[in-house]
């Protein structure tokens, strides 16, 4: 059995880490991987997207409409970006309350969706809405959300804590690393259920 995830939001968000931490958590747990990604305007704030796939043996990258196990949205109208690729009523959601305003809203040149929970609730089989920042902010570091975030993810894969553990010592170091497992681990106590 292959797993779809997709990690999505804006442009110096860390999806490219985070896809980069399941792709090395998968990798070390013995699943054969495949990651594709795409940086956008990543230097603006436009939109960042990784598609990660793991399973005993995987041939493509790409997921495909409709084919999407998990969304990992680490912000809230990135979701809505990708709810087409969701499998009705089967997938998972991974919400992050975060939402970051373009500068086209800011201008009032569009507007900023409203509802967002609401709409993807009935096309996932389970939705997380993480508060990510407030958990970050209480460890003094907004950059380790997106390991809240993945903390969460963790308890809904088949993949052992050990892996993640060594995931995050390939990217980060020290302090660090420390801060991050600190922030997964709480991610972990924050998953409502395990499937």
């Amino acid at each position: 059995m292959v797993r779809n995830i997709l990690v999505a939001g804006v442009g110096g968000q860390g999806v490219l880490t985070a896809a980069e931490l399941i792709a090395l958590a998968a990798v070390e747990a013995g699943h054969d991987v495949k990651k594709s990604e795409v940086h956008g305007l990543s230097q603006r704030g436009g939109s960042v997207y990784s598609h990660v796939r793991y399973g005993d043996r995987v041939y493509s990258p790409l997921i495909e409409e409709g084919d999407l196990d998990v969304l990992l949205a680490l912000e809230q109208a990135e979701a809505l970006r990708w709810v087409h690729y969701l499998r009705p009523g089967e997938s998972l959601v991974i919400l992050s309350t975060r939402r970051i305003i373009p500068v086209q809203v800011s201008l009032g040149h569009d507007r900023y969706p409203e509802g967002v929970e609401e709409t993807v609730r009935p096309l996932a089989r389970v939705l997380e809405v993480v508060d990510d920042v407030q958990v970050a902010r209480e460890l003094g570091n907004l950059r380790v959300g997106n390991s809240v975030l993945l903390g969460v993810l963790s308890r809904y894969l088949d993949l052992p804590q050990a892996a993640w553990e060594t995931a995050f010592s390939h990217l980060f170091r020290d302090r660090v690393l420390e801060l991050n497992l600190r922030a997964f681990t709480i991610g972990r106590t924050l998953a409502r259920s395990e499937s």
